[in-house]
């Protein structure tokens, strides 16, 4: 039986483009993967209540406003005035909520939106081949994040509710329609505390001021009005107690140019530390160390150099201009309106100057924890 030379045994032809790992596929392959949290209408309850509070007390100040300042005092002027205060408070509040909920907090991928499907796949198939191989370290800054099979850059973090990475990811918000505070919407979110938290102070000591002129000349107003001032000051109070403290929490973490995530989580500085130094007479840690490997005197190394090491702290000011993305000198001054966002790419960041040396102080001292374990 003849047969034509020419002819290949096997013919292969045009290779379909393989699958592409995404965050879904993870799921069933990866031991622990995070399960992706689909949005559905009761995810944005919490944002819808937190919308409600903002304006809930806005009646009750019509009236005082009329009430008292108009009918009682006659202070056309000081109503006016109290009145454009908090409804601009309130506006800068919801111009950063919206930058919050509109923008990406931070996307770890560049790729174009006009792409076909062949050339993601291509692309993602060659991103799984630059993978590091299985049993060497993905997590840390600048590698690989098995999960979204894409690199993580520094201080970026894959977030499990939303299953992919975010630049310089702060945490994640069930408040704000379940979104990640990141990189781009870092400085409206602390931004839109501050507004909240100076909207309640304001309305607390305009209405505490209020009911103190009424317990003190009863007959000269209406029986509703202080009912009104008293609701609003308790109302005021524990606003400024509960989203006052979360604001000074995050004023602090600007100041010092940390994250949440940085500033709870002492043992991401492992990632950071240099290769540990071989020795006979200590246990083998892996480089950089993991967290179950650590004794408990290693432990308390880690988290006494995380209190006094701040790694991308380099100076007040400059950690300002950093967060809230200005470069001129009254720029602060647009930042009021909506925050701004951070600058630079949110890939790399600037280090403080003494943080390599007190790395490689902690590498030599968890070397040394680990010869007397």
């Amino acid at each position: 039986m003849s047969r034509n030379i020419d002819t290949p045994l096997i013919s292969l032809g045009p290779l379909p483009p393989p699958p592409r790992l995404g965050p879904a596929d993870d799921d069933d392959d990866v031991p622990g993967a995070d399960r992706i949290v689909r949005k559905h209408w009761y995810h944005y309850l919490p944002l819808l209540l937190a919308v409600c509070m903002i304006l809930a007390p806005h009646p009750s100040l019509l009236i005082i406003f009329v009430n008292y300042h108009y009918r009682v005092h006659g202070a056309l002027y000081h109503a006016g005035a109290h009145l454009l205060a908090t409804y601009t408070l309130t506006f800068l509040a919801f111009s950063s909520l919206i930058v919050v909920l509109a923008r990406d907090p931070g996307p770890v991928g560049d790729k174009s939106q006009g792409e076909d499907a062949a050339e993601s796949e291509e692309e993602g198939f060659l991103e799984a081949l630059l993978a590091p191989p299985e049993g060497e370290d993905a997590h840390g800054p600048g590698k690989w994040c098995k999960k979204c099979v894409a690199p993580k850059p520094e201080r970026a973090h894959h977030c499990g509710t939303c299953g992919r990475c975010v630049l310089k990811m702060d945490h994640h918000c069930m408040w704000l329609g379940h979104k990640c505070i990141g990189h781009r919407t870092h400085a409206s979110f602390v931004h839109f505390l501050c507004c909240v938290t100076l909207l309640a102070v304001y309305i607390a000591t305009l209405c505490g001021s209020v009911v103190v002129w009424a317990f003190t000349h009863p007959v000269s107003i209406d029986e509703t009005t202080p009912v009104h001032a008293m609701f609003l000051t308790f109302y005021g109070i524990v606003i400024s107690m509960v989203i006052g403290s979360f604001c000074v929490y995050h004023l602090y973490l600007v100041s010092t140019n940390q994250t949440t995530l940085e500033s709870l989580s002492p043992f991401l500085l492992l990632r950071h530390i240099p290769p540990l130094e071989e020795n006979a007479d200590s246990r083998r840690l892996s480089n950089p160390p993991s967290e179950h490997e650590l004794s408990f005197e290693q432990r308390m190394l880690v988290r006494d150099a995380h209190r006094h090491l701040r790694l991308y702290d380099i100076g007040f000011k400059r950690n300002w201009a950093q967060v809230f993305g200005w470069t001129r000198p009254w720029g602060w001054v647009y930042r009021l309106a909506i925050g701004g966002a951070c600058t630079g790419d949110g890939r790399t960041f600037p280090r403080n100057p003494r943080a390599e040396q007190m790395l490689a102080r902690l590498a030599s001292d968890l070397v040394s924890a680990d010869k007397d374990r």
